[in-house]
């Protein structure tokens, strides 16, 4: 919770200044996830149900080699009763502790400190092994759209999620506010009535949601998408679903829900970026592509994220930020040569190459669960 986010930083801090990890160079480092919820909040409901969805999901994430989870002791969001509703026992990948019951704050970052050497001989046992693209779960994300989206990142992008899908792998889209006017393109591609509904379903929810908050589903294009030449809602919204490509609908998720289809899935999610991915992350994407037109800063942990500038002029100056350059395309580059080179790219970045948000260090402040309850 947010009152034992402090601590989780400093024993993050603390361990990697210690040195610790020069014993084991096969690991990629130890990550703090802090985040500002967990307490003055119902102790039930939808909003409650979503952090614990949120918070195991990240807990049992294949990309983690072992977890520590960090309390205060007296928030209403109890580690044990995480423990409990998803039937945890505590071992050499999982452990926690709270701040009150190890006696305050610096007694309480010695014992984590003390916790993740003891979790380091586990992690390093892990070794790197062949497995089949089927394996990954892809994450598709758009932020800081431009009026190149829908003409080159987004469809290339769409192209490699179709061939990861006939791979027997699945690709997750999501943002619900930004299908807005599109989502008749989702509902025909339906494998069957009741999936297309839960489209239709989302929408409404959403729409009563932005009315009981004050909002309206037409608030968008953000400033910076209308700067790059986007006017409406559905010219952006036509861009972010050709993410997706054109397989079958196979699954409609709620929010951080585990996917456990293979295919092409949907994932409700808000537009903004970080909560959005950190809800896909949630529900098991292990790789995710990120494309934008004016340049979105953005990285995950423990999932990486590979950045598809949508034009040239915004690779070439944002060069240590993106990963490919999708511009091209508009110089000849067909969507389909494109697609292959960003298909390739998650089979080597998913096969351990750095992309450039973990090489900047990304990820400690993208973990931004949605919060849709009231704040009591």
């Amino acid at each position: 919770m947010n009152c034992s986010a402090t601590v989780v930083d400093y024993i993050a801090d603390q361990a990697v200044r210690s040195g610790m990890l020069d014993d084991h160079p096969d690991i990629d480092g130890i990550v703090a996830l802090p985040h500002g919820q967990g307490c003055g909040m119902a102790s039930q409901g939808e909003s409650f149900d979503l952090l614990a969805r949120t918070q195991w999901g990240y807990a049992s994430h294949p990309n983690f080699a072992a977890v520590l989870l960090v309390g205060l002791g007296c928030e209403v969001f109890q580690i044990a009763r995480l423990k409990d509703t998803y039937g945890i026992c505590e071992g050499d990948h999982f452990q926690s502790l709270t701040i009150q019951d190890s006696g305050g704050t610096r007694s309480t970052i010695d014992a984590g400190v003390a916790r993740l050497r003891d979790l380091l001989p586990v992690a390093a046992r892990a070794r790197r092994e062949p497995v089949p693209a089927s394996e990954l779960t892809l994450a598709l994300q758009c932020g800081g759209s431009d009026g190149y989206s829908s003409l080159t990142a987004n469809p290339a992008l769409g192209v490699a999620a179709d061939t990861l899908v006939r791979q027997g792998g699945t690709a997750i889209l999501s943002e619900t506010p930004e299908i807005f006017g599109a989502e008749h393109l989702l509902t025909r591609r339906a494998e069957t009535p009741e999936i297309g509904q839960k489209i239709v379903d989302l929408i409404a929810w959403w729409k009563d949601y932005t009315t009981r908050n004050g909002g309206e589903m037409n608030n968008n294009p953000s400033p910076g998408n209308k700067a790059g030449g986007l006017t409406t809602i559905l010219e952006k919204s036509l861009g972010a679903v050709a993410k997706g490509g054109t397989a079958t609908l196979r699954g409609v998720y709620r929010y951080a829900e585990r996917i456990d289809r293979k295919g092409f899935v949907y994932m409700d999610t808000p537009g903004y970026d970080p909560v959005a991915a950190t809800g896909q992350v949630a529900g098991g994407a292990n790789v995710l592509c990120f494309t934008t037109g004016r340049g979105s800063a953005y990285g995950c942990k423990p999932v990486p994220s590979i950045k598809l500038a949508t034009n040239t002029p915004l690779f070439q100056r944002m060069e240590g930020d993106m990963d490919i350059n999708c511009g091209d395309i508009v110089d000849g580059v067909s969507l389909e040569e494109k697609g292959a080179e960003i298909f390739d790219t998650i089979l080597a970045v998913a096969s351990g190459r750095k992309t450039k948000s973990e090489d900047l260090g990304y990820g400690r402040n993208e973990f931004v669960p949605w919060q849709i309850g009231a704040v009591m």
